[in-house]
C-alpha cells in the first residue's frame, strides 16, 4: 500500500514538467489570440444586446397585453415584472459578453492544447501548437450567431406562443386579491428571517466546507482520481486546489441570496393554501430544509437542529414537495463508497453528445426531406416561406423533424427499446442518456410518447396517417386539400393520432428554440433548396412549379388508392 502511493507521486512529479510545458503554451496561444475573440464575443453580443432591446421592450409588452392566458391584473404585474428583467437584461448581457469573450478567448486555448495531447490523438505534437489559435475566433464567431438566433429566432417563439396559445379550460388565470396582501407579509417576513439564517448557517459551515474540500482534492491529486483523471482537466483541478477558497466564498455568497428565493416562496404557500399562519410556518420550516441540504452536500450529520412544522395541507407536499429532503440523500450517510475511477470522462461525452445526437437528427432530416422533395410532398413555397423568415409555422422548420422524431419513435417501440433507437442502430437509455438538464427536457416526454405508441400498437394505415399528420399539421389548407380523413378509422381513433401528432409537433418547436438548433437548419434548407433545384432541372419557373404540384397530386392519389 506504501509502496503504490510513491509510485503515485512519483508518477505526478514527472507529469509535473510536461503540464506546465503544456500549460505556458496554452497561456501563450491564449494571449495571442484571446483578445481577438473577446472583441468578437464583447461587440458582437453587445450590438445585438442593445440594437434588439427597443424591438424586445415593445413586442414583449404587445405579447403580454395580448395574452388570452392570464387576466388584467396579472397581466399588470407581467408588464412591471417585465420592465425589471429587461432593464436587468441590458447589465447583464452587457457584463455577460465581456467574461463569456474572456472566458472563451483565453481558455479555449489552454484546453484545446492539453486535448490535443489525449489518447487517440494522431501529431499531437502539431496539435499542441494548431488547436485552440484560429478555432478560438472561429468559435467565438460561432458564439455570437448562436446568441443572434436565440434573441431572434428563440425569443420571437416563445412569445409568439404566450400571445396566441389559449388558457386552459378557456379561462385566464387570474389572480384572488384577497390573498395579496397575506403573502406580501409571509413573503417578507421570509426575506428577513430567511437572510439572517441563511447567513448564519453558512458562515458556521464555511470552514467545514474549506477543509474538507482541500482535503477530498488533495487525495485525488495523489491517487490522479476524480478531476484529476483526464490529462485535459490536469489544469483546471489544479487550479481548484488554488482557487478553492474563492469558491468556499463564492457558496456563502449563493447561500446568501438563496435565501431569497426561499423567503419569499412563502408568497406561494399563503396564496396556494388560502392561510397566512400556514405561510409563517414554511418560514421556519425553510431554514430547517437549508440547514439538511448543506448537511448533505457537506457529508454531515443528517437532519437538522431546527424545527420544522406542517405548512401544507396536504402533509405528502409538505414533505415530499420540490424544497424537502429527496429520497436519495436518505442512505447517502449509511453506505459511504469509495470514488471509482471511470475508463474515460471524454469518451463518454462524446458518444452520447447532445450536440452530436441534433447533429444526427439533421443527417436524418437531409435524408428524408431529399425523398420528400423528390416525391413533391415539400415544395418550392415551403423553402422560400422558410428561407424568408416564417418560421412560426411549417412543414419545413418544424413538420420535418417531428417527422424524423416519430420515425425513431416508431423504431423504438418496435423494437421495445426501452430508450430511443437511433437510424444507425445505437440505443439512448435513461441510463446513458447525456447527462444535460436540458435534453433531459425533451428525452422524458419523448419517451412517454413513445411508451404510448408502443401501447396504441397502431397499424400500417394508422402509422401512415400518423406521419402525414406531423408532417402537414401546420399547414391545415394541404391536409385538407391533400390527405382527407381515411374512411377505415374512427373518429375517436383519428382525434387520438392528431392529439399524439400536436403534442410531437409542440416538443419540436420547443426543440427548434435551442440555440444551436437555427444555424445547423440553415444548412438544411440550404440542402434542400439545391435538391429542389436538382428535381427541377434547374428552373424555379412557374412549369417546373406546375410539375412537382403534378407530382404531388400523383403521390397523395396514390397514397388515397392504397389506403381505400
Amino acid at each position: 500500500m506504501e509502496a503504490g502511493i510513491w509510485v503515485s507521486v512519483w508518477s505526478f512529479f514527472k507529469f509535473l514538467p510536461f503540464f506546465f510545458a503544456l500549460l505556458l503554451l496554452g497561456i501563450i496561444k491564449g494571449a495571442l489570440f484571446g483578445p481577438w475573440a473577446w472583441l468578437v464575443m464583447t461587440i458582437g453580443i453587445s450590438a445585438l444586446v442593445l440594437g434588439l432591446w427597443p424591438m424586445h421592450l415593445l413586442w414583449t409588452y404587445y405579447c403580454i397585453i395580448r395574452t388570452k392566458m392570464v387576466g388584467p391584473v396579472v397581466k399588470v404585474l407581467l408588464l412591471i415584472a417585465a420592465t425589471v428583467i429587461l432593464v436587468l437584461w441590458l447589465i447583464i448581457g452587457f457584463m455577460g459578453s465581456i467574461l463569456a469573450g474572456l472566458g472563451c478567448g483565453f481558455l479555449a486555448p489552454a484546453m484545446a492544447t492539453f486535448d490535443a495531447v489525449g489518447e487517440g490523438k494522431e501529431k499531437p505534437l502539431v496539435h499542441c501548437f494548431m488547436d485552440g489559435t484560429w478555432s478560438t475566433v472561429t468559435g467565438s464567431c460561432t458564439v455570437v450567431r448562436d446568441v443572434k438566433d436565440m434573441l431572434l429566432h428563440s425569443y420571437f417563439s416563445i412569445m409568439d406562443e404566450v400571445r396566441l396559445h389559449a388558457p386552459p379550460g378557456g379561462k385566464p388565470y387570474e389572480i384572488r386579491l384577497l390573498h395579496i396582501p397575506g403573502a406580501i407579509l409571509a413573503a417578507a417576513c421570509g426575506l428577513v428571517v430567511d437572510a439572517i439564517m441563511f447567513t448564519l448557517i453558512a458562515l458556521y459551515k464555511f470552514p467545514v466546507m474549506l477543509f474538507k474540500g482541500w482535503k477530498r482534492l488533495i487525495e485525488d491529486l495523489v491517487g490522479r482520481e476524480g478531476p484529476f483523471l483526464e490529462t485535459a482537466c490536469v489544469p483546471f483541478a489544479g487550479l481548484a486546489i488554488l482557487l478553492w477558497p474563492f469558491a468556499v466564498i463564492g457558496a456563502f455568497l449563493a447561500s446568501i441570496i438563496c435565501s431569497v428565493p426561499f423567503g419569499t416562496y412563502a408568497a406561494v404557500v399563503v396564496y396556494q393554501e388560502s392561510s397566512l399562519f400556514l405561510g409563517l410556518s414554511y418560514v421556519t420550516s425553510s431554514v430547517s430544509i437549508f440547514d439538511e441540504y448543506t448537511n448533505d452536500v457537506l457529508d454531515m450529520a443528517p437532519g437538522s437542529c431546527f424545527p420544522r412544522f406542517k405548512y401544507r395541507e396536504d402533509e405528502a407536499s409538505s414533505h415530499g414537495g420540490s424544497l424537502s429532503r429527496p429520497t436519495s440523500f436518505k442512505d447517502r450517510h449509511d453506505v459511504k463508497k469509495a470514488p471509482q475511477r471511470v475508463t474515460s470522462f471524454k469518451s463518454s461525452f462524446d458518444e452520447f453528445n447532445p450536440f452530436k445526437l441534433l447533429d444526427l437528427l439533421f443527417i436524418e432530416c437531409k435524408q428524408h426531406g431529399k425523398d420528400l422533395v423528390t416525391e413533391g410532398v415539400i415544395t418550392p413555397k415551403d423553402i422560400e416561406g422558410t428561407k424568408a423568415g416564417k418560421i412560426s409555422t411549417g412543414v419545413l422548420n418544424v413538420g420535418l423533424p417531428a417527422y424524423v422524431i416519430l420515425k425513431a419513435l416508431l423504431r423504438s417501440a418496435k423494437a421495445n427499446s426501452d430508450g430511443l433507437v437511433l437510424s444507425d442502430g445505437i440505443e439512448i437509455t435513461s441510463d446513458d442518456r447525456p447527462k444535460s438538464k436540458i435534453f433531459e427536457w425533451f428525452f422524458d416526454p419523448l419517451m412517454v410518447i413513445k411508451d404510448q405508441i408502443e401501447a396504441e400498437n397502431f397499424t400500417e394505415e394508422e402509422e401512415a396517417y400518423l406521419e402525414k399528420q406531423v408532417l402537414l399539421i401546420s399547414d391545415p389548407k394541404r391536409v385538407k386539400e391533400n390527405f382527407i380523413r381515411l374512411p377505415s378509422l374512427s373518429e375517436q381513433k383519428q382525434a387520438e393520432i392528431e392529439a399524439f401528432a400536436r403534442r410531437l409537433q409542440g416538443i419540436t418547436k420547443s426543440i427548434s428554440r435551442y440555440p444551436t438548433f437555427k444555424r445547423r437548419f440553415d444548412v438544411l434548407v440550404k440542402s434542400l433548396s439545391e435538391e429542389l433545384a436538382r428535381t427541377m432541372g434547374g428552373s424555379q419557373s412557374a412549369n417546373g412549379s406546375q410539375h412537382v404540384r403534378k407530382t404531388r397530386s400523383g403521390i397523395s392519389s396514390e397514397c388515397l388508392a392504397r389506403d381505400h
